[in-house]
């Protein structure tokens, strides 16, 4: 930068003034046959000086003034190495990957740095807790060369209160690496949606995560056959918990409050906890709980594809009745009891292939059947919920799907319609009081969240 920029040793003006009217009335105005002259004298290169001229009346010369005036140096030089010294900041996001090596998970940042990659693939912490990893949250700090600075991954555990932070970051004496456990805070989030084609497509929309959609489902399965029975413009909120770190959206919690409005039928719930040494549950603002004694479904919220009624079997390829629910999945996929009970048989079953059976009370019994592999015994207990195999296509199947069938006293039933009219168990006496109290606050909220949900959804 030259030298001489900004070193000014002094200015001269030279102003040339016109004679102003001798007298000025508001009813008379100025003559617009003045002259107007700018002289503008720069001293050393570096001075300015403006001459305004004012309005004149006569062509007589105008007298000249010239004024000089000091002005001091301004300091650019130490201001330009100031400014120097300050390195520009880049912050960058992204996911990791499996299949990430060092390179590729920093290209994906816009860092070229060959020491960053080398380290990551030397430290043991990264190595253990980055790289082969997947859904790690990555926030990078880079230099205005594009080197890395900060490079920090967070990820969930299955704590709900605290979650792993890994910090890459450039030192004195260069990179070093730490692991962390941070605290997770929770805030609630509200949304809602308009079904157009299916569930997960009006979550999608709504930006809601796929958990919530799967216990939205599931709260409200014993009511609604989210199967068979979602019509268009069907309608939903829902508020929930969000688990975040360092201020950022981590993983989803647990639905706190829901409605549901299914062919013009309205459904609700709230999750009621009477206290921290007991087990919580969704109810409705009635009080009777929504947990059934049966599931509605074996998987978790999938496709039907065949229902309970007559088919034409594509093996025998004729018309036979169809005494159970076939449901589309992929291989491998997990399989849950419906209800508590005690299995009655886990092997091979001729055309039904791998299957479990499992003995419920009053006569129940269910069958899961094209099991790829069966995860029970005989005569083990297992819990509602609880995983007894994997879907597969053993036996008389086709492809990949879960043939399931629900029995009364050896007699076929319709396993969704059971599910339905299962018993639900109410609000213990002795907590009524509080419930209520909460369903009041609660119907509240839903009716303000339908409200604002029906605003943002048309």
């Amino acid at each position: 930068m030259p030298q001489s920029i900004g070193r000014l040793s002094h200015r001269t003006l030279i102003l040339q003034d016109n004679d102003f009217p001798d007298t000025a009335r508001d009813d008379e105005p100025y003559r617009n046959n003045g002259v107007v002259r700018l002289t503008v004298v720069l001293a050393l290169t570096a001075a300015a000086a403006l001459a305004v001229a004012g309005f004149r009346q006569s062509d007589s010369p105008a007298p000249i003034r010239q004024i000089v005036e000091n002005i001091s140096n301004i300091a650019l030089d130490s201001q330009i190495s100031s400014l120097s010294k300050d390195k520009l900041r880049l912050y960058r996001t992204d996911t990791s990957r499996s299949t990430d090596t060092p390179e590729s998970m920093l290209s994906r940042l816009g860092i070229s740095d060959k020491t960053a990659a080398d380290f990551m693939r030397s430290n043991p912490l990264v190595r253990e807790g980055l790289l082969g990893k997947s859904a790690r949250q990555l926030n990078a700090e880079v230099d205005d060369d594009n080197h890395l600075l900060k490079l920090t991954a967070r990820w969930a555990t299955d704590k709900n209160d605290s979650f792993q932070r890994l910090v890459i970051e450039l030192g004195e004496q260069g990179l070093s690496a730490r692991r962390e456990t941070g605290e997770l805070k929770t805030s609630v989030r509200l949304s809602g949606g308009l079904i157009q084609t299916s569930l997960f497509a009006a979550t999608d929309d709504a930006r809601i995560p796929d958990s919530i959609a799967v216990q939205l489902a599931e709260i409200f399965s014993g009511d609604i056959d989210f199967h068979r029975a979602l019509r268009k413009d069907d309608r939903f909120t829902v508020t929930y918990e969000s688990l975040e770190a360092d201020g950022e959206p981590l993983k989803p919690g647990k639905v706190l409050t829901a409605e549901f409005v299914n062919k013009g039928k309205t459904h609700q719930a709230m999750w009621f906890q009477e206290n921290s040494n007991k087990p919580g549950g969704y109810y409705n603002l009635q009080g009777q709980s929504l947990r059934r004694t049966y599931l509605a479904s074996p998987l978790a919220f999938s496709r039907v594809s065949s229902g309970f009624s007559m088919r034409f079997h594509p093996i025998f390829q004729t018309w036979r009745a169809h005494l159970g629910v076939d449901y589309a999945a992929a291989k491998g996929a997990p399989v849950r009891s419906v209800g508590a009970g005690v299995v009655k048989s886990a092997g091979n079953i001729g055309g039904y292939g791998n299957a479990v059976v499992i003995k419920h009370n009053n006569g129940h019994s269910t069958v899961y059947a094209h099991l790829r592999k069966m995860l029970v015994r005989r005569g083990q207990s297992v819990s509602q919920g609880q995983t007894v195999g994997l879907v597969g296509a053993t036996g008389w199947a086709t492809g990949p799907h879960l043939h399931f069938e629900f029995r009364v006293n050896g007699a076929h039933k319709d396993p969704q319609l059971l599910a339905r009219q299962s018993e639900s168990v109410p609000v213990p006496a002795f907590a009524r009081d509080q419930f209520n109290r909460q369903a009041a606050d609660v119907s509240r909220q839903l009716a303000a969240a339908s409200v604002t949900a029906a605003d943002t959804t048309h």
